[in-house]
């Protein structure tokens, strides 16, 4: 994991979110962090989850628009 800031997951393109979100999983399901360790990967894990998110979705839009314009044409 990075030391990067919550604020920073923002800067991040789908592939760092995606490669870095996999590094937390793997970390809490090994079990060896303490509580206050664990909750500060949940917390990560989602807000990375979400950048993955915001990613996909800005995506999908850009190929219906595409799609759109093509069936227009």
């Amino acid at each position: 994991m990075t030391d990067a800031t919550p604020a920073d997951v923002a800067e991040l393109s789908y592939e760092q979110a995606r490669d870095e979100l996999v590094q937390v999983v793997q970390k809490l399901e090994q079990g060896a962090a303490t509580l206050e360790e664990s909750l500060a990967l949940w917390e990560r894990g989602e807000a990375l989850a979400r950048r993955c998110e915001e990613w996909l979705v800005g995506a999908k839009a850009r190929l219906d628009a595409a799609r759109a314009a093509a069936e227009e044409s």
